[in-house]
């Protein structure tokens, strides 16, 4: 096997089943290594760093399936890191960061540099997680080991062009008629939403997201999102409309669920337990949706690890609503579609770069046979 490539890409591949996933956390906090080694070599076998010089060395003696990475460290910053790593090995990394401030916008950054997903950091003297937080961590390490590297984001969506289509649905006289579209991803989700929303037109129809991630992380997401879309997008709060030209990106640590009033769509954000060991989740998401806007719905299910949104997708299929799932060959982790394209939930696979379009024609004309 060669320097940097992981057991999972080595001839044999997944017979990395005869052991254990092995993770690097790479932190200058002693506090932080000891807390989530704790928690992870639970399931994983885990190897430690205080800083990426000394990470660079066990890496090059025994290359890790993922890497955890801290980026504000001393001798050499997380961000130059990630950079070196992504240009001399395929090890996915995962980002671990501080749930504020500047902490929340590098982090950002690094997923566009090509980390594959973000954890919140555990504050300092904390011993351990909440359970949900615990079960939030596994989860994302478990799903950036299934990672795979993709091609640049140019070379993904160069051959499909912005188009423009009509928010108004087709439909029977007194019934409701505007359209909403519904997105749900997790691992290697971040890039691909971009990806989507860059190509809308303004006036695009009403779309709800829900992306998994750590809370603050989401309202700094919708904001760079807000920045480089056509379409406006923010944060979900209680009371929002879901209206053309806006997106709605569900808060980290709360549900976001679709309520319809006369000819009105409103979102609610709630707490509650995880569904689908996730909140917020999509399985919940789209199921409101399914029950909101049934025929008028488009669903789309992204790249991520696990079966969340597999069957919420299938009620809004149930329902009427033309679903999407993103292909294998563009996602980062095929889990959420695979799952469920399984369950019959989805009436067409598309790679990453053609979901615009599908998601504008399929909200414009859901009986139209697309191409």
């Amino acid at each position: 096997m060669k320097v940097g490539q992981r057991v999972s890409d080595a001839p044999g591949g997944r017979l990395a089943a005869t052991r254990r996933l092995h993770v690097i956390i790479v932190d200058d906090s002693a506090v932080a290594r000891e807390v989530m080694s704790s928690i992870l070599s639970r399931e994983f076998s885990v190897t430690t760093a205080a800083d990426p010089i000394i990470a660079m060395d066990k890496i090059a003696h025994a290359c890790p399936d993922v890497i955890l990475l801290d980026l504000e460290m001393p001798r050499m910053h997380g961000l130059i890191f990630l950079r070196k790593v992504r240009e001399e090995t395929s090890i996915p990394v995962v980002v671990c960061s501080s749930l504020a401030g500047r902490g929340t916008d590098i982090a950002l950054r690094a997923l566009e540099e090509g980390a594959v997903d973000v954890v919140a950091k555990p504050a300092l003297g904390v011993r351990g997680f909440r359970d949900d937080a615990e079960v939030l961590l596994v989860e994302t390490v478990r799903g950036a080991g299934q990672a795979r590297p993709q091609p640049g984001r140019t070379s993904t969506l160069r051959s499909f062009p912005v188009v423009t289509a009509p928010t108004a649905v087709p439909t029977a006289k007194g019934v409701l008629t505007e359209a909403i579209i519904a997105l749900g991803a997790s691992t290697g989700g971040t890039e691909a939403l971009r990806a989507i929303l860059e190509r809308l037109p303004a006036d695009a129809p009403g779309i709800v997201i829900v992306q998994h991630m750590p809370e603050t992380f989401t309202a700094a997401f919708a904001r760079r999102l807000d920045q480089c879309c056509r379409v406006g997008v923010k944060e979900a709060a209680t009371g929002d409309e879901v209206v053309a030209g806006r997106v709605l990106v569900a808060a980290g640590n709360r549900h976001l669920i679709v309520h319809r009033q006369g000819r009105r769509y409103f979102a609610e954000v709630s707490s509650g337990p995880l569904v689908s060991r996730h909140r917020p989740s999509v399985d919940v998401l789209f199921r409101s949706v399914a029950m909101a806007a049934g025929a008028n719905a488009v669903g789309a299910i992204l790249t991520g690890m696990g079966d969340d949104g597999a069957d919420g997708l299938l009620e809004m299929k149930r329902a009427g609503a033309r679903t999407i799932a993103q292909d294998e060959a563009t996602s980062v982790v095929f889990g959420m579609p695979k799952e469920a394209i399984a369950r019959h939930a989805v009436d067409q696979i598309a790679p990453l770069g053609r979901i615009p379009y599908l998601l504008l024609a399929s909200a414009g004309a859901p009986t139209a046979e697309l191409r």
